[in-house]
């Protein structure tokens, strides 16, 4: 990767600083429709210093690559590079071999950055020496399951504890949504491993803890996020987030805790109880206990939702823990990360 002079230091004042250049990479795939208002608004950012947008574009079925060599012919801000594999890390690690500055931004296409994203993370890396700063994954919807997906993307009954999902005070964290890296952390760890279709967040910033750097939750950096909107769009993804964390656990030892491990063990419970019901009736409390929980739970959690969406909640809470807890165990070994260079 390209290695530009300029990182975060301390200013005397807000008037007399000079603030510095920051990259923003985004890995794109079939965004014909979104992909000029997603750069429109990050370049809109209200940031004093330079900025430059590198856009990844994979192997699209519409006219992404088109639009963004428009955007690319119009602003000389925004460079494009080839993404062949149309994967994520492979993605980033292309636009950041691509980018000059010494902050590297990740954002994704549909992400909606409030106006002083990047300000704030400068300022957080600054005070913080963390080498990685990021905030809430804002989970908003706007159909009536669309917003349940979003309560229960907020709530701990769906999520459990991750404050870039929940809030929560700013402080230390095991990960954070998208973030805002020191170029030279990106170097330590040898960039985003290529082998993580997903978890590959939570799993460079493991590596950036491990090697003694610092990953910070910072609440100010507020990103809006849309859900999916069917059920079997948020089952597929959250089936491949527990089929992806297992990946990530076999990887590196010791770093699934109770709250990983909670949706799997509910799956195998109802499972055991459906299994022995025919012979044990009283294996049917199983099942029926986990629905009461979640009949209660939505009660609680779905205070302030339109009816259309509470009577949707359960339906959802349900999909997010069985789909993940299935993806986990179901997640086969052919899928464990072999010995060889990072990308």
């Amino acid at each position: 990767m390209k290695q530009f002079p300029d990182s975060p230091a301390p200013a005397s004042s807000p008037e007399t600083r000079v603030w510095p250049p920051i990259s923003i990479v985004i890995p794109v795939l079939n965004e014909e429709r979104h992909l000029r208002e997603a750069v429109r608004q990050v370049l809109a950012q209200r940031y004093a210093g330079p900025i430059e947008v590198v856009l990844a574009i994979g192997p699209s079925q519409d006219r992404t690559q088109e639009v963004a060599d428009a955007i690319a012919a119009e602003d000389p801000r925004v460079t494009v590079v080839p993404n062949p594999t149309g994967r994520t890390p492979n993605a980033l690690n292309a636009a950041i071999g691509a980018s000059r500055s010494g902050i590297i931004a990740r954002v994704d296409g549909h992400a909606m950055l409030p106006e002083d994203y990047l300000q704030v993370a400068v300022e957080t890396l600054e005070e913080t020496g963390a080498d990685n700063v990021g905030g809430v994954m804002a989970a908003e919807g706007v159909t009536p399951f669309e917003k349940a997906v979003a309560r229960a993307m907020t709530s701990k009954i769906g999520v459990g504890g991750a404050r870039f999902h929940t809030g929560g005070t700013a402080g230390p964290a095991d990960t954070v949504y998208l973030g805002v890296f020191r170029r030279e952390a990106l170097e330590r760890v040898g960039g985003y491993d290529e082998h993580f279709q997903r978890a590959q967040d939570w799993e460079m910033n493991h590596r950036i803890r491990e090697t003694g750097g610092l990953v910070w939750f910072q609440p100010r950096m507020r990103v809006s996020y849309r859900p999916r909107p069917t059920v079997k769009a948020l089952a597929q993804q959250y089936f491949h987030y527990g089929r992806w964390r297992r990946v990530v656990a076999r990887t590196h030892e010791g770093t699934i805790n109770l709250r990983y491990l909670a949706p799997p063990a509910a799956v195998l419970a109802i499972l055991a109880g459906l299994v022995v019901s025919p012979f044990f009736w009283p294996g049917l409390l199983i099942p029926a206990g986990y629905l009461a929980a979640i009949l209660a739970g939505s009660a609680v959690t779905g205070s302030g939702l339109p009816t259309a969406s509470l009577v949707r909640l359960p339906l959802v809470y349900v999909t997010m823990h069985m789909s993940w807890g299935w993806g986990f165990l179901t997640s086969p070994k052919r899928l464990s990360k072999s010995e060889r260079p990072r990308g």
